[in-house]
């Protein structure tokens, strides 16, 4: 099949697609940044929500059961090939259960970053706080934990969390990820778990990261990233799987904004790759054949760990 075909064949579908409570996939002109930053709030506000209400976060004022979360989770027991197995028991052990279940990352940062005693770290977008919690287990009471968030629910929730696992060398800041409330040259690691790819300023996301790292400082963070050329539409409907508003980088361009932010040691590395297969239950639903897109999605999402360097 041509690509041509290929864009007509997905075209309608993706246009009245759905994600997260109904609302429309496509719109008929670009969201500026602001709403998408209120659509966001919104869509992890309500996942807080449920989290706190013990149920599994998903995305949505109003998650529908067969609904996927914000990058991705799931509102069913059904395994998620995105969020399952990212934490291990031993992680999980003597965490809240409120923090396991809002947990809507792509990966494990915490695990990844090497953090060692006496490290301040700085996770964007820490939702029900389950990283900053394990990085303050990593960095010791010498050390300290920062979680960056700029959802009230989330906040509430993380900082509940923080109270019943009794940690004390974190402290929750609400803010954006795009103006981090912190001095420069204040934090030794910046993490973040599926958070990045929301952003609708991704140059001002890393510019301010490498701002507040000291020199020397590492940027560790576990996000979506796309390998290589996809159809736009096709694109979109995937992202619609892996993020209700996800805006994915391909990986060069990730490199590319790295180290015009100033960092160096770019290294982009895939943790998990999706096959159309981990798909096929939503792009059924949504109308959108996955064998007619099977060849331009296998291999091109992934999740990754990208990790870079603030030069001394």
């Amino acid at each position: 099949m041509t690509q041509d075909n290929t864009k007509a064949a997905v075209q309608e579908q993706v246009n009245a697609g759905s994600c997260c409570g109904g609302e429309a996939a496509a719109e008929s002109k670009p969201a500026i940044a602001e709403d998408i930053k209120e659509i966001v709030k919104e869509r992890y506000g309500a996942a807080a929500r449920m989290a706190a209400a013990g149920s599994r976060a998903a995305c949505g004022p109003v998650a529908p059961a067969n609904s996927r979360g914000c990058c991705s989770g799931s509102s069913t027991d059904t395994v998620d090939p995105i969020t399952k197995d990212l934490y291990d028991a031993s992680q999980k052990s003597g965490l809240p259960q409120e923090a396991v279940l809002a947990s809507l990352g792509c990966g494990n940062p915490t695990a990844l970053a090497q953090l060692v005693p006496g490290e301040t770290v700085l996770d964007l977008g820490s939702g029900g706080g389950i990283d900053v919690l394990l990085s303050a287990r990593r960095v010791g009471p010498t050390g300290k934990a920062y979680g960056l968030d700029m959802t009230d629910d989330m906040l509430a929730l993380a900082r509940e969390n923080q109270r019943k696992a009794g940690v004390t060398n974190v402290e929750f800041l609400k803010g954006a990820i795009e103006e981090i409330p912190l001095p420069d040259n204040s934090v030794d690691v910046i993490i973040s778990n599926c958070v990045i790819n929301l952003s609708a300023d991704k140059d001002r996301v890393l510019r301010e990261a490498f701002r507040v790292l000291k020199p020397g400082g590492r940027f560790a963070v576990s996000d979506v990233v796309v390998r290589g050329e996809v159809v736009p539409e096709i694109r979109r409907s995937v992202e619609l799987w892996i993020g209700c508003v996800a805006g994915a980088l391909e990986e060069n361009e990730y490199r590319a904004k790295l180290a015009r932010a100033g960092f160096a040691e770019v290294d982009v590395e895939p943790t998990r790759v999706y096959k159309v297969e981990d798909a096929r239950e939503f792009l059924n639903a949504a109308g959108i054949s996955p064998d007619t897109i099977a060849e331009h999605v296998d291999g091109k999402f992934m999740s990754a760990f990208v990790r870079a360097r603030k030069p001394m």
